[in-house]
């Protein structure tokens, strides 16, 4: 099975999983934390170029390996580890650098990005080699 093939099985989870979280979910959260930097509306250009990159961050730093290893843990835990930098980047980056940005949100958001990429790693792991012969 190609990476290609991998990547439009891990980007629909993705997006799927973490519009529920924004959307439905935490959305209350993320306004009342955010207040008025919280935009009206989605930019989804921007929205949809973050979902592709980090769909193939996913594929290349996480299933790629994973799959070699055929190691369901291994990519819920190299996941989980993923999500946590790349969320504590942004969100640590802008609790640095942006005046009154909340603490609790930055918590809150870098524990959603683990979880969130553990589970989008293992649930495109399992896909990959139970339906997808990898």
């Amino acid at each position: 099975m190609s990476n290609i093939i991998l990547f439009f099985v891990t980007l629909p989870l993705l997006l799927v999983i973490d519009i529920l979280w924004i959307g439905v979910v935490a959305n209350k959260f993320y306004r009342e934390q955010l207040g008025v930097l919280f935009a009206p509306s989605v930019n989804w250009p921007a929205a949809i170029l973050f979902y592709a990159i980090y769909a193939a961050a996913i594929v290349f730093f996480v299933l790629m390996p994973a799959l070699a290893r055929q190691s369901l843990l291994y990519a819920v835990l190299v996941g989980a580890f993923l999500g946590l930098v790349a969320y504590a980047t942004y969100d640590l980056t802008n609790l640095a650098v942006i005046k009154d940005w909340p603490l609790v949100m930055s918590i809150a958001d870098i524990a959603w990005g683990a979880f969130m990429t553990a589970m989008v790693s293992g649930a495109a792991f399992l896909i990959a080699t139970s339906f997808l012969g990898r």
